[in-house]
């Protein structure tokens, strides 16, 4: 099953790299929780109408924003975890924005039931429970 949840995660960052934020009612569980640690945008929320504002309110800080996955990580059965890139051009100051993330998904039945948008990759690695430098299995 975890292959098949990497290959979801896949095909999520797929449509995000092309800048299609429209498709969470396909991959979502109607309750997804999420959360967003240590950003602008910081907080937890339910449901896919609130991923939908998390992507709103993010697109109001910036410009062109665009979310690249660097590497996936296999955690386990249910977690993929995500180390990506977030570019873009902040609105307020015009300057180039260049953030390494991460984003860990819990998946259950073909559907993500939690996400977690990390603004620091060292807490995402902390909170998953692995080195930073745990290679891939």
């Amino acid at each position: 099953m975890s292959e098949a949840n990497v290959e979801l995660v896949r095909s999520i960052y797929e449509a995000w790299e092309h800048g299609d934020f429209s498709r969470t009612a396909e991959w979502a569980d109607p309750e997804i929780e999420c959360a967003s640690v240590g950003g602008p945008v910081t907080g937890g929320f339910t449901g896919i109408a609130a991923i939908a504002d998390g992507w709103r309110a993010m697109l109001e800080i910036l410009d062109a924003a665009h979310p690249e996955a660097q590497d996936y990580r296999d955690l386990d059965e249910e977690r993929v975890l995500v180390l990506g890139c977030l570019r873009g051009r902040d609105k307020s100051s015009g300057q180039d924005v260049e953030q390494l993330r991460a984003n860990l998904f819990r998946i259950r039945d073909g559907k993500v039931v939690r996400l977690i948008f990390y603004w620091d990759r060292g807490r995402a690695f902390a909170d998953a429970g692995i080195m930073p430098d745990t290679p891939n299995p």
